[in-house]
């Protein structure tokens, strides 16, 4: 017998995937993790309370998807909506894999900068910014302040004379 989807069907598997998703996570990673309750226009993604490792312990979002079509450039563009909504490092699309029905064992997605922020508990792009923030407040400093900053770092020789180079706003 086939059965076939309707929208209350497909409503329907698409919170018992999430359900199975968070109670797996729960219990394995963290059980502060839990399905999330749908937020509307600021959605923050399926799954609440995941959390880089270590000390930054930045927020992770998830997107959870039961469907048998695969369209990872829509899904990705409403994960990285939704971690904006969040304000959190990273989002993961958790996609069910056909006829497997263990929630270890299903599929999950995300971009390159997302595993670094996995990894790291920061993106790259921050990264980036507060490195050209911190150059331009290095710029507005004296070169006699620098240059002492960096000696006491270590990042520059006490006997070699300093130069501020030119840093464009």
């Amino acid at each position: 017998m086939t059965h076939t989807r309707n929208r209350r069907s497909a409503k329907a598997a698409g919170t018992r995937f999430e359900r199975d998703i968070a109670d797996y996570l729960a219990r394995y990673v963290d059980d502060r993790i839990d399905r999330r309750a749908r937020t509307g226009a600021k959605d923050r993604g399926d799954i609440g309370g995941l959390r880089t490792p270590g000390v930054v312990g930045g927020r992770i979002v998830a997107e959870c998807k039961n469907t048998t079509r695969v369209e990872l450039a829509k899904w990705a563009a409403e994960t990285e909506l939704e971690r904006g909504n969040d304000d959190a490092v990273a989002g993961l699309i958790v996609h069910k894999r056909k006829g497997v029905t263990n929630p270890g064992q299903q599929w999950v997605t995300c971009t390159v900068d997302d595993l670094v922020a996995l990894l790291t508990g920061h993106r790259p792009q921050d990264d980036d910014a507060a490195a050209d923030e911190w150059v331009q407040r290095m710029a507005q400093l004296p070169a006699a302040k620098v240059r002492a900053l960096l000696v006491d770092a270590g990042w520059w020789p006490a006997d070699k004379p300093f130069v501020a180079p030119e840093v464009p706003a």
